[in-house]
């Protein structure tokens, strides 16, 4: 599955990269794709091994606010 992130309080590329960086850690996740300037994030995963909800709390867990759009 492929699903959009609203994803809140990133001000440069190290956010980005946290971000990324916990998303990845989670099972499933296949790619991901932050953009700072569009405060979002494109992420595909499998959705027999994690869901929406764990991957918008993986990013909550950074400090940054997501939710799903």
């Amino acid at each position: 599955m492929k699903q959009t992130f609203a994803i809140n309080g990133m001000s440069c590329q190290h956010c980005v990269g946290r971000v990324e960086k916990a998303v990845h850690e989670l099972p499933g996740i296949k790619k991901v794709k932050v953009n700072l300037k569009k405060q979002n994030g494109v992420i595909k995963f499998d959705e027999t091994e994690t869901s929406a909800e764990s991957i918008v709390a993986a990013i909550n867990e950074t400090g940054y606010e997501a939710k799903v759009l």
